[in-house]
């Protein structure tokens, strides 16, 4: 059985030390991950230079390429994101387009590189649009060469229109960990197999 690392990039628009919802759920994702072997970190995206673009490295310092170091080392790839305005946050949405380079990278089979991984996601919000935002991110994903396996999201919204954090949200519903272990239990699964058995070449 392999040995399986997990990355989760936190893609809140809130600076450390600040609380972010985004990353309680990711923790509890990357928790729920370590039940089946899969050690993993976290990296809030808005605490390094990453820069706008399209490329691997946008070079005078860009943050990216190391955080794309962490990807490539990687077996699970989980975006945390919160949603603002029914969208996934710009943090989100620069992390997507940065992915976006990785249709130029290639093996020496002609693969992508990213063939190899597996990617979930993990929503927070105090409105509607976590399906939304869950295919958007899904979606980009599996562009970009992603795997994705069955219920591979979790996510958590508040009343509309209200004021109630994740974390201030008391007893967390029974969904919401339901939703986050089978994430966990799917995507360590598909990850193992992709492992073994890699994508032969087109």
């Amino acid at each position: 059985m392999p040995s399986l690392r997990a990355l989760v990039l936190n893609c809140t628009l809130k600076p450390s030390p600040a609380p972010s919802s985004a990353e309680l759920l990711g923790r509890e994702v990357l928790a729920a991950l370590a039940d089946h072997d899969v050690d993993g970190e976290m990296v809030r995206v808005v605490d390094h230079d990453v820069r706008f673009g399209v490329s691997t490295d946008e070079g005078d310092g860009d943050g990216w390429p190391a955080i794309r170091a962490k990807i490539m080392d990687a077996h699970i790839l989980v975006i945390a994101t919160p949603i603002w305005l029914g969208q996934p946050s710009s943090v989100c949405k620069m992390v997507l387009e940065r992915l976006d380079a990785e249709l130029s990278e290639t093996d020496a089979e002609g693969r992508l590189r990213t063939f190899g991984r597996v990617a979930a996601v993990a929503v927070v919000g105090n409105e509607d649009g976590a399906h939304h935002v869950t295919a958007e991110v899904l979606q980009a994903l599996n562009d970009v060469g992603f795997s994705i396996a069955a219920n591979a999201s979790t996510y958590w919204v508040g009343e509309a229109m209200g004021k109630t954090d994740y974390a201030d949200a008391g007893p967390k519903p029974d969904t919401t960990g339901s939703a986050t272990k089978t994430l966990a239990a799917n995507t360590a699964h598909l990850a193992r197999l992709v492992a073994d058995r890699p994508y032969p070449p087109a």
